[in-house]
């Protein structure tokens, strides 16, 4: 679909010639008032069958002049003048043959009713074919209350209008229409007629005709009086459209049938299927239809407006400015770990019974794993203070979502799911945010086809990608190319539907998440000297699941204790993970003071808590077997690194060029800004220890980025600003109010742009 910019001002020099406008009601009224204010048209005319409409459009300023006599006014009109046809969908025909037979060659004229279908065929029939001339279309737009005293100057203002251009259409009698509605304020898209027709009846046909129903019926009750008199807010909004035009919504029914139909049917299994289960007190069919229901509205707004999932903290563009100082002390618990969250979403979906996972994410992209599984059928109660409950559908209950599965900025929840659908029996799509749709997905896509996967992605092997269902997949024997978590946890999760067993050998150790969740859910996976094997045909047994904090939320505040003098703290309840334990590692190399007390396990995932005390750090070669147990830490690694004496040195670290950003130069820039020398290599970067000057720096939309440059205030000589700080929400919600109350110094500022 394409939009235009809306025009909210009057211009100087009228868009067309003289607008005829056929029917001056609300819709017809409306335009002709916002093009006479606006200067949108050399004149405005208008038409109607009623004197008393025609008089009330002159004595209310609606248009220039009226017309009686339609022919005529017709026959005047020339080339860049535009006909638009306002009148009830039914009447459209009459008026049609009317313009067929008077309304000179070379004249635009459009349509505002509400069925696309209809209107082309009548068309289509009086012409004998469709002129070049017809642009249909379709203002989204109205009110309850109706005809030409309802016009207003600002009805169309940011509401969609639907354009419906056919393959003979004009294109220069598509951009005069487009210019027209652009100029009343609109956003014009375009969109084909049977597709605009079917959205149409479920999103606004279908509402109108079931408050009509709903009010007739409770109208119809012997205690109608009082059901009307206590009726709360939610009901007076949505029977408010029952007030509209009876006459109008009797024709657009009728000329919309087939659609309306469709749609009535398929609610009306729902609604069947919602009486069957309060008779039978089946709650967890009314909670599936409740919980899906209250989130679905939202998140398809913000699927369309390709918006993220947590709208307080992205809604607005942020930036961070930290003051230079700071001694952080006290005991903290940070978010849960990202990378657990996702998993204990997906094998919880698939598994069988129901899991109960506490200290969960809330984060963008855990979120978006969640909304994906509730499009394919799983019921999911929460989050709720970190608290998730999963409906587990088994391996083969997943069900056809009804669209594409949108994932915002989440690179796991793509390349997993991408594994797990592989092996479904129905179609899918996935789609993300810009950011996502440019990242590399070959990294996966190749091995699943070597299962017999059919996988489309789209040029450079991005997403979109479309994966075929019903195909029948075999285990293969992979060598990851390059040790990658995300890559491996994919092959699993295929490995799951195929036929034999699936091996995965690993160049180098990364995260083990999958493998532990997989044992944890009872399902048999055997893993040893870097090579993991997984066989089909056992059943997930449901488990709860306590997600231990993330250590790579973790790691911030791990280099911020390490680098600000005088301090002490506890980050409670880490996960320790041997295949996540780079970063501890790598900062013990470099001097840091770290201590893990109270080890534990649980949900076989190993857990301490840990202390951090400053320390005098010094610059190392990183050891390249431990790049990948701190893939996602070196971000602030590097600001470590620009603390200590002496030149850190990182190499093997190719995949931190294809993160959220390109990482290497991101961090580069940026230390070069704050006064920090920094050497770029292909494979990673040489930085020499100094001073920090303090000064502005551009995360790149990338949050570990922005928390990096964050914390690397505390040790800068004047205040540091970070710009464009909104996705920080994707891995770490709350991050400001935390580090504020260890000891940092962080605002938020609006940015300038």
């Amino acid at each position: 679909m394409s939009s235009s910019t809306p025009v909210q001002s009057s211009i100087e020099t009228p868009i067309i010639g003289r607008l005829l406008v056929i029917g001056l009601g609300l819709i017809g009224g409306s335009l002709a008032l916002i093009a006479r204010q606006r200067n949108l048209a050399v004149e405005v005319i208008g038409a109607s069958r009623s004197q008393q409409t025609l008089k009330a459009a002159m004595t209310l300023g609606v248009v220039d002049r009226v017309v009686n006599n339609l022919p005529d006014a017709l026959q005047s009109l020339q080339e860049n003048d535009v006909v638009v046809i306002g009148v009830p969908t039914l009447t459209v025909p009459a008026i049609l043959k009317t313009i067929c037979e008077y309304l000179p060659k070379g004249v635009t004229f459009t349509d505002a009713a509400s069925v696309k279908g209809s209107v082309v065929s009548a068309v289509h029939d009086i012409y004998g074919r469709i002129p070049a001339e017809f642009v249909p279309g379709h203002p989204i737009a109205g009110s309850e209350k109706s005809g030409v005293a309802a016009a207003r100057a600002d009805l169309y203002e940011g509401h969609q209008v639907i354009l419906t251009p056919l393959k003979e259409t004009g294109p220069e009698h598509l951009a005069r229409v487009r210019k027209l509605w652009g100029g009343a304020g609109a956003l014009v898209s375009d969109m084909p007629v049977a597709e605009h027709d079917e959205v149409l009846a479920a999103t606004s046909h279908l509402p109108h005709l079931l408050a009509y129903t709903l009010v007739d019926t409770l109208a119809s009750m012997e205690e109608n009086r009082e059901i009307f008199r206590y009726a709360a807010g939610g009901f007076r909004d949505f029977t408010r459209i029952a007030a509209s035009d009876p006459l109008m919504w009797h024709d657009i029914t009728l000329a919309n049938s087939d659609a309306v139909l469709s749609v009535l049917d398929e609610l009306g299994e729902n609604l069947s299927a919602l009486r069957h289960a309060i008779i039978n007190n089946d709650s967890d069919h009314l909670l599936g239809v409740y919980t899906r229901a209250r989130v679905a509205r939202n998140h398809f707004q913000k699927m369309l407006e390709k918006k993220a999932y947590l709208e307080s903290m992205n809604e607005k563009a942020i930036n961070y400015r930290v003051q230079p100082g700071g001694v952080l002390k006290g005991e903290v618990r940070v978010p849960g770990d990202k990378s657990i969250s996702h998993r204990a979403i997906i094998i919880g979906s698939i598994a069988e019974g129901v899991t109960n996972i506490s200290g969960f994410l809330e984060g963008e992209d855990s979120l978006a794993t969640v909304q994906a599984f509730r499009d394919m059928g799983v019921v999911i109660e929460g989050p709720n203070r970190g608290r998730v409950v999963v409906h587990g559908v088994g391996l083969h209950g997943l069900k056809a979502p009804p669209g594409p599965l949108y994932l915002g900025n989440s690179g796991t929840s793509m390349r997993l799911l991408t594994g797990l659908l592989a092996g479904q029996q129905f179609d899918s799509i996935l789609t993300g945010d810009e950011s996502l749709s440019r990242r590399p997905m070959l990294r996966v896509a190749d091995p699943l086809r070597l299962m017999g996967a059919k996988i489309a992605t789209a040029e450079g092997g991005t997403p979109p990608l479309s994966i075929s269902g019903n195909q029948s997949l075999k285990a293969i024997d992979y060598k990851l190319p390059v040790a990658s978590a995300q890559v491996k946890s994919c092959v699993m999760l295929a490995g799951l539907y195929a036929q034999g067993e699936t091996s995965i050998t690993e160049p180098a150790p990364t995260r083990d998440h999958t493998e532990r969740m997989l044992i944890g859910f009872s399902y048999p996976v055997v893993a040893n000297s870097g090579v993991i094997r997984i066989d089909s045909g056992a059943p997930l047994l449901a488990s709860a699941i306590d997600v231990p904090a993330d250590i790579s939320s973790a790691a911030f505040f791990m280099v911020a204790a390490s680098i600000a003098r005088d301090s002490d703290i506890l980050l409670k309840h880490v996960g320790i993970n041997p295949t996540r334990i780079g970063v501890i590692n790598i900062l013990r190399l470099m001097g840091a003071n770290i201590e893990l007390l109270n080890e534990r396990s649980m949900a076989g995932e190993p857990v301490a808590d840990i202390r951090v005390r400053s320390a005098a750090l010094h610059g190392i070669n990183i050891p390249e077997d431990q790049v990948p147990l701190a893939i996602d830490e070196f971000p602030v690694i590097f600001i470590a690194a620009a603390c200590a004496r002496g030149s850190t040195v990182l190499t093997g670290a190719e995949e931190l060029r294809v993160k959220e950003s390109d990482r290497i130069q991101a961090m580069a820039e940026g230390l070069l800004a704050l006064g920090i020398t920094a050497q770029v290599q292909a494979d990673g970067m040489v930085i020499e220890g100094g001073t920090l000057s303090g000064g502005e720096v551009e995360s790149h939309g990338d949050h570990r980025i922005a928390m990096a440059f964050t914390i690397a205030g505390l040790r800068s000589k004047m205040p540091v600003v970070v710009r464009n700080c909104s996705n920080v929400a994707t891995s770490f919600p709350g991050f400001v109010d935390l580090a504020n109350t260890l000891g940092l110094t962080i605002t938020e500022e609006k940015c300038d742009d």
